[in-house]
Formats: structure tokens, sequence, C-alpha cells
């Protein structure tokens, strides 16, 4: 089974929080971006990789090929699983990863959105995710930064 560390939410993706804050909290030494159009796209990719140390390593995958590949994963690989949409995190699940917690960082306010906190803004579709995952028992709260109070989404929505 992966050792997956971390699942977090963040349109950001990698940038210093992930990369330094949240991936030291957890031990983390893998930072897997789940994303189709990241897993496409070199210079996003090479972008991020700055923000990530020498010594952690940094892999681009489709949603699909994380399904296809998680199980793969080298017991060593302690991973920080990022995502960029709810919706992201339900096919991961329904796809067979094995997320249990999510960690909600950062959903930017957009036309058609809520605010539902200083960070995270969401939708009728976020809201839907939200609640299957819920309903699939995955623990689903809002925290930005690891010493700060996390609060569950579903009291929010």
């Amino acid at each position: 089974m992966p050792n997956i560390l971390l699942t977090r939410i963040d349109n950001r993706l990698i940038h210093g929080q992930v990369a330094v804050t949240w991936s030291n909290h957890v031990g983390a030494n893998l930072i897997l971006v789940a994303n189709d159009k990241v897993a496409d796209d070199e210079i996003q990719q090479n972008l991020m990789d700055m923000a990530a140390s020498d010594a952690m390593q940094t892999r681009y995958f489709t949603i699909q090929e994380t399904i296809d590949k998680i199980h793969y994963a080298a017991d060593h690989q302690k991973i920080a699983l990022i995502v960029k949409t709810p919706q992201d995190v339900l096919k991961l699940v329904k796809g067979g990863v094995p997320i249990k917690k999510v960690n909600i960082g950062n959903m930017h306010f957009s036309e058609g959105k809520k605010q539902i906190t200083s960070t995270v803004s969401v939708d009728e579709k976020d809201k839907e995710a939200f609640r299957e995952l819920d309903k699939l028992k995955v623990k689903l709260e809002i925290r930005r930064v690891p010493d700060e109070k996390a609060h569950d989404i579903m009291k929010l929505i």
C-alpha cells in the first residue's frame, strides 16, 4: 500500500507552503502532483520544482496515471499528494487510491463560487464532491498551515 502522508487540495499545487512547511511537517520525501494539465506542461513542472528542496523528489501524473501507478510506490517513498480540486480527489478515491483524509488548503474565489473561509471558496460542484467524499468516510479538513486549527468543511457547506 502506498505511504500517502498528506493529500492536499491547493489550486496553486507546489509552492513554498506545500514544498517546505507541509512536506516537512508530515515527513514527506516525494511530492506527487495529480493534475491532467500540469502532467503535460514541462514549464509549469520546472517552475514548481524550484519551490521544492533538492532533497525532495517530485512527480507529475495525470489523475488516471496516479490511479494506475500509486500502488507501485516503493515503501521508502513518503508521499504528499497534491491536487487542484475536490473532484480530482473524488476520482482518485473512486479509482482505488487509499485516501482517508484530505487537507483543504486553497481554493481560490472565482465567478459562481462562495467564499466559506479566507482561503476556500466553493461552488455546487465542489460541495457535491465533498459530500460524496464524506459519504465515502474521507475526513475533510480546512487547514492552511500545520499549526492552524483544522475546520471540518462539512460544517461550512
